[in-house]
C-alpha cells in the first residue's frame, strides 16, 4: 500500500485522487449487464433502420470457442481467451493482454428479429448483425 499523509499540503490534489479512485471502482465493477468500461472485448454497439450492427473486437480468440446468444431480448457473447505462455526465464514487466473466461451482454431492441441474426468473425473482430422485424421497418405512405 502507498503511503498517504493524514494530512496532505494539497486538498484539492487529494480530492482528484478519491475521485479517480472511486471512479475506477465503478468502471471496473460487475453489473447485471456485465463489466462496464474496460470489458473485454470491447463493443461498439450501432443501428440502422433495418437492422441492429455489434462489433466485437476480440483478437485471439478460436472463432468455433466463442459462443453467442440471443435470449429475450438480450445478447450474450461468452468465450475465453487462452493465456500466451511466456519464456521460462522471462520476467513480466507489464501485463495488459486480458486471458481468461468472459462474458459481454447486451439489451436490445424490442423490435428486432432473432431468426435473422448472422454473426461472422473475421481478423479478430466479432461482427453480429441482427434484422428489425418488417412491421418495424420505416414506410414511406404517399399523400393523395
Amino acid at each position: 500500500m502507498m503511503y498517504r499523509s493524514l494530512f496532505p499540503r494539497d486538498v484539492f490534489a487529494e480530492l482528484d485522487r478519491l475521485q479517480r479512485e472511486m471512479q475506477q471502482a465503478f468502471d471496473l465493477s460487475p453489473s447485471i449487464r456485465g463489466v462496464a468500461r474496460g470489458g473485454f472485448p470491447a463493443m461498439n454497439v450501432g443501428s440502422t433502420s433495418k437492422s441492429v450492427e455489434i462489433y466485437a473486437f476480440a483478437p485471439g480468440i478460436d472463432p468455433a470457442s466463442l459462443d453467442v446468444q440471443i435470449e429475450k431480448g438480450v445478447l450474450t457473447i461468452a468465450g475465453e481467451r487462452h493465456v500466451e505462455e511466456m519464456p521460462e526465464k522471462a520476467v513480466m514487466h507489464i501485463d495488459e493482454r486480458f486471458a481468461g473466461r468472459f462474458r459481454r451482454i447486451a439489451t436490445l431492441p424490442d423490435d428486432i428479429d432473432p431468426n435473422a441474426a448472422e454473426a461472422r468473425y473475421r481478423n479478430g473482430m466479432l461482427h453480429i448483425s441482427i434484422a428489425r422485424k418488417e412491421a418495424a421497418q420505416p414506410r414511406r405512405i404517399t399523400v393523395q
